[in-house]
């Protein structure tokens, strides 16, 4: 029983839907990332903590990338079981994925496709997924 694994993904939240024989699972995995934002004002005071990369901004980013960290990790461990894995959505969300499984060693040779598409719906989802591994 092979398990295929479509996966619609951004910094916000995954939908996975799984398909074995037939029909199909989904799974939704939410991020806890806080939203990644800018200062308004990229221009910093020259200060002993700017040197070091202390500030403001520079926390942010460290946090933003801590979390992503944990949210990929709770993607990859829904996805263990794949056989093949189909990963698509808006931005860079799954190409930061793919770089999170080629770093990890795992799962990089199950990865069938990567396709940039705009958000959908879960039905829409469903249906793609459905449709791409239907004309493999």
């Amino acid at each position: 029983m092979e398990k295929l694994y479509g996966l619609w993904v951004d910094h916000e939240k995954a939908i996975i839907v799984s398909l074995i024989d037939g029909s199909h699972q989904v799974i939704h995995v939410e991020s806890d990332i806080e939203g990644h934002f800018r200062l308004k004002d990229d221009s910093q005071p020259i200060s002993p903590s700017n040197l070091q990369g202390n500030t403001i901004e520079s926390k942010m980013d460290s946090r933003y990338r801590k979390y992503l960290k944990i949210y990929f990790q709770h993607i990859i461990d829904v996805l263990k079981e794949a056989k093949h894995i189909f990963i698509f959505g808006p931005g860079e969300a799954k190409i930061e994925l793919k770089k999170r499984i080629e770093k990890n060693n795992i799962l990089i040779n199950n990865i069938s496709g990567i396709e940039t598409s705009d958000k959908l719906t879960e039905p829409q989802i469903i249906a793609k997924v459905e449709k791409y591994f239907n004309k493999k």
